[in-house]
């Protein structure tokens, strides 16, 4: 892969106490956020680094976020956010590269509070996701249609996002769902 650390963000954790200042910056492989509200980050660094990262999100801590073109922006996991953590070892290197994935509260409900995460705006992921679940009866081929009618009224949103293009999908309540399948079928315009 060349030219990867083009596409890396930097995460910067910057802490004030009395006797001490402390600045940890990490690398950021991806990233899934709307606003100042992180829904997932992916970073690599050393164990100290790492460890001062994970401690810090457990704190509800503020971080700073440079993406890949420049722009910074300051953003937050909240409450109740998860880690995960792996150590990755390359050979040539002594020390393994350790990695931290932490997921929002929200992330975790994903689909359960309205709106989902879909890892690609694709019509095929979007209707596979409405008839899972909301438990619809679904033909593949419908999927074009279904989520043109969704596009139209406004029901995608993009994410802000390094490493993926992401964006939520607010569907209405499982009524209306049903209501726009019987109302396309009846009108003949679903093949």
């Amino acid at each position: 892969m060349q030219n990867a650390h083009l596409r890396l963000g930097l995460l910067e954790y910057h802490r004030i106490t009395e006797k001490t200042s402390t600045r940890i910056r990490v690398r950021a492989s991806s990233y899934i956020g709307e606003d100042e509200q992180a829904h997932l980050i992916g970073v690599f660094g050393n164990d100290s680094d790492i460890g001062a990262i994970t401690a810090a999100v457990h704190e509800k801590a503020c971080f700073t976020l440079t993406f890949p073109d420049g722009t910074i922006k300051e953003i937050t996991l909240g409450e109740h956010a998860s880690c995960y953590r792996s150590s990755v070892i390359l050979p040539g290197r002594k020390h393994p590269v350790r990695h931290l994935v932490a997921i929002s509260e929200q992330l975790h409900a994903n689909g359960s509070a309205g709106r989902t995460i879909l890892s690609r705006k694709s019509p095929a992921d979007a209707w596979a996701w409405l008839s899972t679940f909301l438990g619809l009866p679904a033909v593949p081929s419908w999927a074009e249609h279904i989520c043109g009618t969704l596009e139209a009224e406004g029901r995608f949103q993009s994410l802000h996002g390094i490493g993926a293009s992401l964006c939520w999908l607010r569907p209405r309540p499982t009524s209306w769902s049903l209501d726009l399948g019987c109302t396309e079928i009846r009108r003949c315009r679903l093949p």
